[in-house]
């Protein structure tokens, strides 16, 4: 039976943190700038407020009743505070606009201090919601990885430096970590509980490039977070599967992944190192699209799979502005009573998809190639934003030899797609219908070699 006292299921989601058997899978919403639409705020309004963060934050907290709960998630946090010029949207945070790095060779020498940017706001929302809900709920704090941070620096040339310019990106990731770990102690001085090193970049690269580059600065980076007496978790995005095991090496708490990984696949990695695993309910196709039973029977199958120990629900990544609130109070109800909602989903059956209204082009005949890009959102996912960043410089670059299309995951048209068309991981890119990038961002370089291949 699931445990009714709140003050309990703090300690059970501490509990599976430890790798120690709990009476209850913890249940953690990522709710981003969704918490802003509770209240009646823009994304804008709510990450840049903290009366208005504060209080749509307290209201998730009792709409949603979390075991943990992180007070913001906003990957730009950093990269403003270092130069970065930012584009602000109404439904999701803002985007990097520019990369200070992106043609010079430089190491950054500043580190942050409590004063600076949004910092402000974020540690004054942090200690208002220990003071108000951290004996009940495990409070996360969530930093920006150093190769997300050193992509924001310096844009997708980052991937081209990785063969050209090892050395600086080193000393560049060097930098980046450091900047991270100032920020989690600061964190921590407010009163976090975890600190989740977010880094959806790392879905982008190789296990070799990984253990070359990352290794390290990710060991070093949890390493301070464990010297200070608090949890970490390492969040990735898109298809990291190739880099689980490296991952784990580094030494977090607990991984995060999103639905691009078979999380059955990925206990099977995690459980040979002892970390916890969190995830993955999907963001469009169950939490802003489905209906509350497709999200209870999403969870149900997840349980139903999967060994509950070392086990964290939670959605894929930063759940969408327009979650309808039924559906994830339909996760948190599947999650602290699964027989009951077994009994509510007897008769339950997913609709079926009608994918007859999708119109694949006729890649043949075409006037010029056409590069598709499929993002979950290119508005949210860094990830997603890079490449669709690297597909519309390359486009630039050919000075109208090819056309270029974004499909967002974001509406149902899309989704059937994605479906018709067989692609299994985002972001991808597909060149007259072919598979060319997927789960992997290719330089500019690269890209624009593909594209010429299929110039007549």
């Amino acid at each position: 039976m699931p445990n009714p006292n709140p003050k309990n299921r703090k300690a059970d989601l501490l509990t599976v943190l430890q790798h120690q058997p709990s009476s209850q899978i913890p249940w953690v919403p990522f709710a981003g700038v969704h918490v802003g639409k509770l209240s009646g705020y823009n994304a804008s309004e709510v990450l840049q407020s903290a009366d208005k963060l504060y209080e749509a934050l307290l209201e998730a907290n009792r709409l949603y009743a979390p075991d943990g709960q992180p007070v913001v998630f906003d990957l730009q946090i950093e990269a403003e505070i270092l130069g970065c010029e930012l584009l602000w949207a109404e439904e999701s945070p803002p985007t990097v606009a520019t990369h200070p790095l992106q043609h010079d060779y430089l190491i950054p020498q500043y580190l942050p201090t409590p004063e600076d940017g949004r910092l402000p706001i974020v540690l004054n929302v942090m200690r208002r919601m220990k003071s108000s809900v951290g004996e009940h709920t495990v409070l996360y704090g969530l930093i920006t990885g150093p190769f997300t941070l050193a992509s924001h620096l310096r844009g997708t040339e980052i991937f081209m430096d990785m063969i050209d310019e090892p050395a600086y990106v080193s000393d560049l990731l060097e930098y980046c970590t450091r900047f991270a770990e100032k920020v989690a102690s600061l964190y921590i001085s407010a009163g976090m509980d975890v600190i989740a090193v977010v880094d959806p970049m790392i879905s982008q690269i190789s296990p070799r490039h990984f253990k070359r580059f990352m290794s390290e600065p990710f060991s070093q980076l949890f390493k301070t977070i464990h010297e200070q007496n608090v949890f970490s978790a390492f969040f990735v995005c898109g298809d990291a599967t190739k880099n689980l095991e490296v991952m784990c090496q580094t030494g977090p708490d607990c991984i995060a992944v999103d639905e691009n990984i078979d999380m059955v696949y990925a206990q099977s990695i995690l459980s040979q190192y002892n970390i916890t695993l969190q995830g993955n309910i999907p963001l469009t196709t169950r939490m802003l699209l489905g209906t509350q039973e497709d999200n209870m029977q999403y969870v149900i199958d997840l349980l139903d799979k999967l060994d509950h120990h070392n086990l964290i629900i939670s959605p894929g990544c930063d759940m969408p502005y327009d979650t309808p609130v039924e559906n994830v109070i339909g996760v948190a109800e599947a999650i602290r009573n699964p027989e009951q909602t077994r009994k509510i989903l007897e008769n339950y059956q997913q609709a079926d998809m009608d994918l007859s209204h999708v119109q694949i082009p006729d890649y043949q005949h075409l006037e010029k190639p056409l590069m598709e890009v499929f993002t979950l959102d290119s508005a949210s996912c860094a990830a997603c934003s890079y490449m669709l960043l690297a597909a519309e410089r390359a486009t630039q670059a050919m000075q109208g030899k090819i056309d270029m299309v974004e499909y967002k995951m974001t509406s149902i048209d899309n989704i059937a797609r994605l479906k018709k068309m067989g692609i299994q991981n985002l972001p991808a890119i597909l060149i007259n219908g072919e598979m060319k990038f997927s789960s992997l961002i290719p330089s500019q370089q690269e890209l624009i070699v593909t594209i010429r291949q299929y110039l007549r």
